[in-house]
């Protein structure tokens, strides 16, 4: 239980955080959208004096050709690229390090990050690491540990979920100590981002659900917060809209363009609204079980959402009915709407094949209790005392929590 004169201090911390805001140097990422768009990234960076780019993304969206219409545009205006491909999910320090020595090695001037959470992770650690080359990434863990310019940063989102195109956050995991955190840092955010619903026409649905319900995450944690303003929530209630609206168009019918491309745009708008209001325990509880497990992150915010909200009441009651109201569900007065919102989350979910807990492949428990007190303390220091969450959680609440989403 998180006592009183701790609530004191988290709320005074996060209040110190909304007062630095208005001076810290946020960015709006600027956009190439639309159909297509991919192939006119190469001549864009061109235009900004970049001849040679660091490529970061995954082998398996380089096996799929979908970097194959930047790189003919990059060859025939000769702007030069090294390929990293080689980002696994959750990606680790190895993985950024073994980028920077590509980086360096193909004296690149900027990066472009391809794909999804991962990808971008990986990228936007490098860029980290080229900034303050002689600091660890164990110790820019946290707020504000860059703080200087990274080069310059292309984000292309393939999956319509992470916002990372728009967020100042890279997710990095320690693969000795199995530990998740991130970086938070303005300096992090994107300088420009490419939103091309091409590329995420070709998604398995697992990811187009999964994704999708992480950016309804983003959206919600950062709206119902103590942080908003009026930026983020009018961005996270056009995001949460647009979701309601379009992410089953786009499960159930993968080619439907502007389902997809509504879907970007709702990414990309929850992104830049948690960047500045942040997240809640939901991510904190995801990233834990990334961290320990492997656990996908847009899976993860998708079960644990409702059951959080669950937790959270009356303190969350009339922004969830306001968001309610957005989306077209009705009640008698904010109780009403509040958990009605909630059951529609639990209805996409159910739509979308997405399962009600954590579970290992086989169906079996995938949680050992053995590992709950340690996800418990990376969750709850995660969380407090930054996130501004309408009800605060203790390490109790907490374990109760990680055997919630299992079903027990």
């Amino acid at each position: 239980m998180v006592t009183g004169f701790q609530k004191v201090v988290y709320r005074t911390v996060q209040l110190a955080f909304r007062c630095a805001r208005p001076f810290l140097p946020y960015r709006v990422p600027e956009l190439l959208s639309g159909e297509g768009s991919i192939r006119k990234l190469p001549e864009f960076i061109k235009s900004k004096g970049i001849d040679s780019v660091l490529v970061v993304t995954d082998n398996g969206l380089y096996s799929l050709g979908m970097l194959d219409g930047m790189f003919e545009e990059m060859d025939k205006i000769g702007l030069r690229y090294t390929l990293f491909k080689d980002v696994v999910p959750n990606p680790t320090i190895d993985n950024i390090e073994a980028g920077i020595a590509l980086y360096k090695e193909g004296n690149c001037k900027g990066i472009v990050a391809f794909g999804g959470g991962s990808p971008m992770d990986c990228a936007k650690g490098i860029g980290a690491r080229i900034a303050r080359p002689n600091k660890p990434v164990s110790k820019m863990k946290g707020v504000l540990k860059v703080l200087k310019k990274i080069p310059p940063f292309f984000a292309v989102p393939t999956t319509a979920g992470t916002g990372s195109e728009a967020t100042l956050a890279a997710v990095i995991t320690d693969s000795k100590t199995h530990d998740k955190y991130a970086i938070n840092d303005p300096v992090l955010i994107p300088h420009y981002a490419v939103l091309d619903p091409e590329l995420t026409v070709k998604l398995p649905k697992h990811i187009t659900s999964t994704t999708g319900m992480d950016a309804l995450t983003h959206a919600v944690e950062a709206y119902i917060g103590r942080s908003n303003n009026k930026l983020t929530s009018d961005l996270s209630e056009k995001a949460t809209k647009l979701i309601f609206e379009n992410i089953t168009k786009a499960y159930d019918n993968g080619e439907d363009i502007e389902a997809r491309q509504n879907m970007q745009l709702a990414a990309y708008y929850a992104g830049i609204s948690f960047a500045r209001a942040y997240v809640g325990y939901v991510h904190a509880i995801a990233h834990s079980l990334g961290g320990q497990y492997g656990v996908p992150h847009g899976l993860a915010n998708s079960v644990i959402l409702p059951y959080v909200l669950d937790y959270f009441g009356e303190s969350a009651y009339p922004r969830l009915a306001k968001l309610a109201e957005i989306v077209g569900i009705d009640g008698k007065d904010d109780a009403e709407k509040a958990k009605g919102f909630i059951e529609g989350i639990r209805k996409l979910n159910e739509h979308m094949n997405i399962p009600k807990y954590i579970k290992a492949k086989d169906g079996g428990d995938l949680i050992r209790d053995e590992d709950i007190p340690v996800m418990v303390e990376r969750a709850y220091k995660e969380a407090n005392p930054l996130y501004p969450v309408p009800k605060f959680m203790g390490r109790e609440e907490l374990t109760q929590m990680y055997y919630t989403i299992q079903g027990k």
